[in-house]
């Protein structure tokens, strides 16, 4: 039976295209799909099929005095968003992680809310390292003691942003929550990243681990061709958001220019800084294609961010991580401990760096492999995601599987 899906998605690339992936999935299936995002993103909705809404857009913290802070951004956005879930009419609103307004606005029109996680669940876990830090996951049980004495610290941090949402729910008319975490949804979390890179966790009972949801605009058909040549195909590609001097990309031209791969390297639209030697083996274009692209690839260099890491491994490819900020640590450390792919700390990533991390990575096949036995385990993340939707809108609770134990609160 068609349903009616509202989804929330204020922000960049990372958390807009995962939501119009899954929107593209629920219209396929023949359900009504409204996306609420940044204007920026309107000519990618409505080209996929789905009903555009503006997703009100502030600045947050960039001058003081002229700027809201977040949860008094979400309260005002929250406002704003309450008449569009009245007259949209949704079954069920899908919020991203960062987009609290949303859920709101979807308790007080009586909705109910699911959350979309579209990275890796950032909920804690006793003896594991704090989210974000880039440590991997300890193997050991010494490991997991020595971890657990900094729970304290990373719990203290929790209540104080349950205490700050619950100051922005309460200005909106609502009940405070108990539990951590209360952006997340207890119906149900989507958690749109691989289950190998969840695997030394317990994920909680309300959160199942879908796949990725990928999506790319459109790129320009000869923006994928790579230098001529049998030789492997190296893929610099850069983050959208950080490392506006391509400090990545042009230590990876320099650290490849003699060796025996070919290089094609992204700007993002970014003008190289001037001066900027493009070696023989090497190709700079501004937007290729991914999907087209990363399944002939032998390697990716990329800073982390987990859509780029998903585009890889869903292609087969490994991975070479050099993370530059936000949850890229962590997405760098979970590659490395899942065996997919090497990480390179961002204070080092130089020429040399770079160089010997490709060599590693082509000369030990055990890298491949695993980025294939990744790529070739998952089902489809869009459906699995769109299947659990269903199940809540169907009958008001999951009954989809799911995975995991209880959550910690």
């Amino acid at each position: 039976m068609a349903g009616r899906y509202l989804l929330a998605a204020f922000g960049d690339p990372g958390h807009a295209f995962p939501a119009i992936a899954l929107g593209r999935e629920l219209v396929s299936r023949g359900h009504e799909v409204c996306i609420q995002t940044w204007r920026r993103w309107e000519a990618d909705v409505e080209r996929e099929g789905l009903r555009f809404a503006a997703a009100p857009e502030y600045q947050v913290w960039p001058r003081p005095g002229r700027a809201l802070s977040p949860y008094q951004a979400a309260v005002r956005a929250a406002h704003e968003t309450r008449p569009l879930v009245r007259e949209f009419d949704p079954d069920v609103v899908v919020v991203d992680i960062l987009t609290v307004a949303a859920t709101l606005a979807a308790e007080l029109e009586e909705r109910p809310w699911v959350s979309l996680v579209p990275h890796l669940l950032p909920t804690p876990q006793p003896g594991l390292p704090p989210y974000s830090t880039g440590a991997k996951p300890p193997r050991t049980g010494l490991g997991r003691t020595l971890w657990r004495a900094v729970d304290p610290l990373t719990r203290a941090a929790l209540r104080r942003g349950r205490d700050e949402l619950n100051g922005a729910r309460v200005r909106v008319g609502l009940p405070p929550l108990a539990h951590l975490h209360g952006g997340l949804s207890r119906r149900l979390t989507l958690v749109a990243t691989f289950p190998q890179l969840e695997a030394a966790r317990t994920v909680p009972s309300w959160a199942t681990v879908t796949g990725p949801l990928i999506w790319e605009r459109p790129a320009e058909e000869d923006a994928t061709w790579a230098p001529p040549g049998d030789e492997p195909l190296v893929l610099v590609a850069p983050s959208t958001s950080q490392d506006p001097s391509h400090r990545l990309l042009r230590a990876t031209l320099a650290g490849l220019a003699g060796e025996p791969v070919r290089v094609l390297a992204a700007t993002n639209g970014r003008a190289l800084p001037a001066g900027v030697r493009v070696p023989p083996n090497a190709r700079i274009v501004d937007w290729p294609s991914y999907s087209r692209t990363m399944p002939h690839c032998a390697a990716v260099v990329c800073h982390a961010g987990h859509g780029t890491v998903a585009q890889a491994l869903a292609a087969g490819a490994p991975v070479i991580c050099s993370p530059a900020g936000g949850d890229m640590g962590e997405n760098a450390a979970r590659v490395a401990w899942a065996g997919a792919g090497l990480s390179v700390p961002w204070r080092l990533a130089g020429p040399q760096a770079v160089r010997l991390a490709v060599r590693r990575l082509l000369t030990q096949p055990s890298f491949t492999r695993r980025a294939g036995e990744i790529a070739g385990s998952v089902r489809s993340g869009p459906g699995t995601a769109a299947e659990a939707l269903e199940a809540v809108a169907g009958r008001g609770s999951l009954t989809a599987p799911r995975v995991g134990l209880e959550p910690t609160t």
